[in-house]
C-alpha cells in the first residue's frame, strides 16, 4: 500500500513536539520530586518523636483520653489522598484498587491492632464515608457510591502544616463527637523513584503501632538515641497539668500523620509522573525512528516511480 510521504512527515513533526513536552514534564517532575522527598524525610524525625510519646501515653489509665478510645466500629471515615492531575501512570489506580479491596473486607478493616498486631475489636457491618484530598479521590468516591463529606482539592504542591489543619480539625471533631468510630487514611507511600506503594493506616484512635508503620523502617532522618534508663511518665511533674498537656499534644499527633501522608503522596506523584513522562519520551523516540524509516521508504518509492515514468516516456518517444 502506498504511503503518503507528506502525511508521514506531518506525523513526525507532531510526535517530535509531543516528545519535547513530555521531556520538559519529566525534568519538572524530577525537580519537584527531589524537593518533595526532602520534605517527607524531614518530618520523619517528628514522627519518631511522636511514636516515642505515644508509647509513654499508652501507660496512662487516667484521664480517659478521647482520641485513644477504641469502640466498636459502626461508621468509618476514610481520608483518601490522591493527585489532582493525571499523567502519573498507575499511581491513583493502584491506590483505588487497594481501597476497594480493603473496603470489601470490613472485618479486617474494623480491627484495632496493638504493637503485636492482635485484633482487639471486630465488626463487619458499618458505613464508610470519605474525605477526598485531590480531584481524583472525589471521582473515586462518587463512582463507587461512597458519601464524600468534604473535598480538599486545592492543597498546593508544596503543602505546609497550615494547609492541612482544617482537615485535621474536621477529622478530630467527627471522631470526638462519635459520628465516626474509626478514621483511616489511604495514601501512596514513597519508597523509591521506581516504587510507590498504596497504604492504608489508622489515624484515630491514635495507636503507636500505626505510627510506627507510617514512618516505616526508614532511618534516614536519624534514630532517636536510647536513654540508659526509661522512667514512666507518672514519675514526672507536669505543668500546668497532665490533662492540658494531653489535650494539646494529642491533636498534634493526628496532624502529623495526615501531613506525613500528604507529603508521601506528593513525592510519589512527582516520581510516578517523572517515570511516566520518561517512558513517553522513549516511546516517542522509537515512534520517530519508525516514522522516519517509513518516510524515507515512501520518498525513495516516489523517486523510483518518477524515474520509471521518465524512462517509460523516453522509450515511448523513440
Amino acid at each position: 500500500m502506498a504511503v503518503n510521504a507528506k502525511a508521514v512527515k506531518s506525523r513526525i513533526k507532531s510526535v517530535t513536539n509531543t516528545k519535547k513536552i513530555t521531556k520538559a514534564m519529566e525534568m519538572v517532575s524530577a525537580a519537584k520530586m527531589r524537593k518533595a522527598i526532602e520534605s517527607a524525610q524531614h518530618t520523619r524525625l517528628y514522627a519518631l518523636l511522636a511514636k516515642e510519646l505515644m508509647e509513654h501515653l499508652a501507660h496512662i489509665d487516667e484521664p480517659n483520653i478521647a482520641l485513644l478510645e477504641q469502640r466498636p466500629v459502626k461508621r468509618l471515615l476514610a481520608v483518601v489522598v490522591s493527585s489532582n492531575r493525571g499523567l502519573c501512570g498507575s499511581l491513583n489506580t493502584n491506590l483505588f484498587k487497594r481501597l476497594n479491596g480493603l473496603f470489601a473486607e470490613k472485618t479486617n478493616l474494623s480491627m484495632y491492632r496493638n504493637e503485636v498486631s492482635v485484633p482487639v475489636t471486630t465488626s463487619d457491618d458499618f458505613e464508610i464515608d470519605i474525605i477526598a484530598v485531590g480531584k481524583k479521590s472525589v471521582s473515586f468516591g462518587k463512582k463507587h457510591g461512597y458519601d464524600v463529606i468534604a473535598a480538599f482539592d486545592s492543597i498546593p504542591e508544596k503543602p505546609k502544616m497550615e494547609d492541612i489543619l482544617p482537615m485535621a480539625h474536621m477529622v478530630i471533631q467527627q471522631f470526638t463527637e462519635k459520628k465516626y468510630d474509626k478514621v483511616v487514611v489511604g495514601y501512596t507511600e514513597f519508597q523509591s523513584s521506581l516504587v510507590q506503594e498504596a497504604k492504608v493506616r489508622q489515624i484515630l484512635p491514635l495507636s503507636p503501632f500505626d505510627l510506627e508503620k507510617m514512618i516505616g523502617s526508614d532511618t534516614s532522618a536519624g534514630e532517636m538515641p536510647k536513654e540508659s534508663e526509661d522512667f514512666p511518665i507518672e514519675s514526672y511533674y507536669l505543668e500546668p497539668d497532665l490533662d492540658t498537656i494531653v489535650d494539646t499534644v494529642m491533636p498534634r499527633l493526628v496532624e502529623i500523620q495526615l501531613y506525613q501522608a500528604i507529603l508521601e503522596s506528593a513525592a510519589s506523584e512527582h516520581s510516578a509522573r517523572m517515570v511516566a513522562m520518561k517512558n513517553a519520551s522513549e516511546n516517542a523516540s522509537d515512534m520517530i525512528h519508525e516514522l522516519t524509516l517509513a518516510y524515507n521508504k515512501a520518498r525513495q518509492a516516489a523517486i523510483t516511480q518518477e524515474i520509471a515514468e521518465i524512462a517509460g516516456g523516453a522509450a515511448a518517444l523513440e
